[in-house]
């Protein structure tokens, strides 16, 4: 493995972990944080793609075992949040800062966005932690939290581990803007998807209507 000096910026924190562990600690470190730990899963598939951008891992590798573990990881905290669901969470989830405002401003965002929400829900700090606890607690149907959860963590795996595996160092930066802007390209791409429904659905009613139109004229 590359000595720590390689990985830049905040990168640092994951790399004695990274050489010590590599594949597994990649895989760990992601199923942790997708049962609520906030363990830096994100980071740490970003550190170890730049790695493999520079020969020391094989991004196939690095891909796969980030989206087996997310999904893993996630369906874990799906069955937290359905067998003790809020109970579990309020007594324990102070320990890994799970506290119930934060987990109740979770909520009422995924109440808001539905299932649509958990393919995002990857690239959002937050939620990225309690997609599936969330999900269990209000108890979506497990096939249909497998679907969207799948969807979201193989984009969220193929976004990042392409971007650090070409762009290197540079990842920082667009890291940071991420962060920065992800509220905002977010609510447009919700706006994007509620504007489309909308002119669906009003070109589905005029052509009903139309048709209506045509078979009273019919019987005329």
């Amino acid at each position: 493995m590359p000595p720590t000096a390689d990985l830049p910026g905040f990168l640092h924190t994951v790399a004695p972990i990274l050489d010590r562990w590599g594949y597994l600690a990649i895989g760990g470190v992601i199923v942790v944080e997708s049962f609520g730990v906030p363990a830096p899963g994100q980071t740490i598939m970003v550190a170890g793609s730049l790695y493999a951008g520079a020969g020391r891992m094989n991004i196939y590798l690095v891909a796969l075992i980030s989206f087996v573990t997310a999904v893993i990881g996630d369906n874990i905290g799906y069955w937290i949040g359905l067998r003790g669901g809020r109970k579990i969470v309020d007594r324990w989830g102070k320990y890994i800062f799970v506290t119930p405002a934060r987990l109740e401003r979770a909520e009422q965002f995924f109440a808001r966005r539905g299932n649509r929400i958990i393919v995002v829900a990857r690239f959002i700090d937050g939620l990225r932690q309690l997609n599936g606890v969330i999900a269990g607690i209000t108890r979506m149907p497990w096939k249909t939290f497998l679907l969207y959860n799948a969807i979201g963590a193989a984009l969220w795996v193929g976004v990042w581990c392409t971007v650090a595996y070409h762009l290197g160092a540079n990842i920082v930066k667009i890291m940071g803007y991420a962060h920065k802007y992800q509220w905002p390209v977010i609510g447009g791409i919700v706006l994007i998807i509620a504007t489309y429904v909308t002119l669906h659905v009003r070109h589905i009613r005029r052509r009903r209507a139309r048709e209506a139109a045509a078979v009273e004229e019919t019987q005329a």
